[in-house]
This record gives C-alpha cells, sequence and structure tokens, in this order.
C-alpha cells in the first residue's frame, strides 16, 4: 500500500518589482556614501596639472591627499583682471595673502604677484585656500574636534598681534567664517603649535616649515619696512625735542643779547668805557655761544630733514609693496 503523501506548500516568491526597488535603493546608498569620490573623479578624471600650480603645490611641500584637494579645484594664477572676475571682493581675506577658494570644492584661484621681494605670497596663497577646502570636506565628528583644538588655542595660546589683529577684523567682518579662517592661517602663519593641531596638520605638509618659511620671507619685506620708519621716527622724535628746546633757548639768548647790547650802548654814550670795557668780553662770549647753537640748530635740522626723506622713502615702498597686492587698485596711465 503506497504511503500516503502530505500536500506540498505553496512556495513564496519574491515580487520582482521589490527586488529591484532593494537593489536601486541598495545603488542610491551606495552613491550617496561615495559622492566626494565621484565629484572627485569627475573633477580630475581628464584634468591635467598645469606647471605653474604643480610648482605650487612642491614649495609649499603639499601631502598626496592636501595635492588631491588642491587639484579638485583646478587652482589657476592669475592676473588682476581675471582674478577680480573670479574673486569680485577678494575672496573675503582680510591678511595680505590674496586668494580665493569657491565652495563646494568649485575652484581655487591665485592672485599672481610678481614683485621678487614678495617672493612667497602666491605659494602661501595656495596653501592657505588648499585648507579652506579642506576644511569644507571634514565630516562634523571630525570639524567639531578640528574647531576644538583651533579654539583652544587662540584663547590660551595665541601671542602673534598681527594675526589677533586679522581674526579681530575677521569678527567684525565675517564671524560665521571665523574657525575656518583660523584653520588656514595657523597652518600656513605659526611656527608653534600645540602638538594635537601640528599632527593635524601633518596630513597636508610633508614640511610645513617650508609653508611658514615662505610666509615668513614676504612678510618681512613689509616688518622690516615698518621697523625702520619707527626707527626713523624715534630718531625725528628726539631730533624735535632738542631743535625745539634749542630754539627755545636762542630765542631767551636773543633777547638776553639785545638787553646787554642796549646796556654796552648805554655805557658807550655816557663816556662809562671802563665799564663798558669791563663787559665787552663776556658779551663777545656770549654772542659766540649763541651763534655756535645757531649752527649746532641749522645741523639738526638738516639732519632731521634728512631723516624725514629716507623715512618717506621707506613709506612709499611699502605702501607700493601693498598695492602690488592690491587687486583692486586701478593701473593710473601715464599723460
Amino acid at each position: 500500500m503506497p504511503t500516503p503523501t502530505l500536500p506540498s506548500q505553496p512556495r513564496r516568491h519574491r515580487s520582482p518589482r521589490l527586488l529591484t526597488l532593494f537593489v536601486a535603493l541598495a545603488v542610491v546608498l551606495i552613491v550617496f556614501a561615495q559622492r566626494q569620490a565621484i565629484y572627485d573623479w569627475w573633477r580630475l578624471r581628464d584634468y591635467q596639472v598645469p606647471a605653474n600650480v604643480a610648482a605650487l603645490a612642491d614649495a609649499t611641500a603639499m601631502t598626496p591627499k592636501a595635492r588631491h584637494d588642491f587639484y579638485v579645484n583646478h587652482p589657476q594664477v592669475e592676473d588682476k583682471a581675471a582674478f577680480n572676475e573670479h574673486c569680485p571682493a577678494n575672496g573675503g581675506e582680510q591678511t595680505i595673502v590674496l586668494g580665493c577658494y569657491i565652495p563646494p570644492q568649485r575652484g581655487i584661484y591665485v592672485y599672481a604677484v610678481d614683485d621678487p621681494q614678495l617672493k612667497g605670497v602666491q605659494e602661501v596663497t595656495a596653501a592657505h585656500e588648499m585648507l579652506h577646502s579642506a576644511y569644507d570636506r571634514l565630516g562634523a565628528k571630525d570639524r567639531a574636534h578640528v574647531d576644538s583644538l583651533l579654539q583652544d588655542f587662540y584663547d590660551h595660546q595665541l601671542h602673534d598681534q598681527r594675526i589677533i589683529d586679522t581674526l579681530n577684523s575677521y569678527k567684525k567682518t565675517e564671524p560665521d567664517d571665523l574657525l575656518n579662517e583660523m584653520h588656514s592661517i595657523f597652518g600656513t602663519e605659526i611656527n608653534e603649535l600645540p602638538k594635537d593641531l601640528a599632527q593635524y596638520y601633518n596630513q597636508y605638509f610633508t614640511d610645513r616649515g617650508k609653508v611658514l618659511g615662505l610666509a615668513a620671507q614676504y612678510q618681512q619685506a613689509f616688518t622690516s619696512r615698518q621697523a625702520q620708519i619707527t626707527s626713523y621716527d624715534t630718531q625725528l622724535k628726539v631730533l624735535k625735542a632738542q631743535i625745539d628746546a634749542n630754539q627755545a633757548a636762542l630765542t631767551n639768548q636773543s633777547k638776553d643779547l639785545d638787553a646787554r647790547r642796549a646796556q654796552l650802548n648805554q655805557l658807550l654814550a655816557s663816556g662809562n668805557t671802563t665799564a663798558y670795557n669791563a663787559q665787552v668780553e663776556s658779551f663777545n662770549t656770549q654772542i659766540n655761544s649763541y651763534n655756535a647753537l645757531i649752527g649746532q640748530t641749522k645741523s639738526q635740522i638738516a639732519e632731521y630733514n634728512d631723516i624725514v626723506n629716507k623715512r618717506n622713502a621707506v613709506a612709499v615702498e611699502t605702501r607700493n609693496l601693498s598695492q602690488e597686492l592690491n587687486s583692486h587698485l586701478q593701473t593710473q596711465s601715464a599723460n
């Protein structure tokens, strides 16, 4: 007798439409998770790094990661007209480093500064703007950590008055970007950083000392001249005090000489030659002293005027260098 069999249970079949939806959702999630990498690939797929851009990365010792963040922005070194077109407000920069970063990873532009006295400006600009791009790419957790390091350094260990003044300016004009600016400025212009912050920047520079040296190099063009101006101002202040004192003394001596001359003339007119002769020698000595003080004062005035000319020449040099860094100044045509 055959063994009875149980009726088979119906099998469940997945809907082809539901499976397709799952696959599509998985693809969307993968694309979303890798959207930055995909965007970077698209930006860099046919990009040929210009020689002058590669030179900026080399000069500042950018790591492969930094070069990636830099090149994905297709950096350009531009003359005044092109730079102003891409960076109409100087990119919001408040320092003498001229460049702008267009977020998110849509461009880095560096103002071409050719004056050899300002060598280093373009290189530091490139590193500064690369760090803006790098900051823009930080995830929320990493950015919060980096922000805490930046803020702690600013609050407790920053003593460079030039940078303090720059950041104070940002507080007024761009308060929402203050930490972003700290991120770029500290990385390119502060020599001594706390260990954790210094190690953080190691992912962007194989030798951060190179970009720091370049920053110090072009800043020296200004600091040395400002120091010379300050020295001249001190000398002028001392000389002016001496000249003013001498002129006051000459005024008093002149009045005294006039009074003594009148007295001597009176003695001579009255026939009192003995008294007259007794005072002539001291009167002549006083005149000689007066004339010597006039000569000394004239020399001091000549020295004062010479220092004024030297000071003004240095001030003009400083102004001209500043104008080299101002892409918005219009060149004056000769008449």
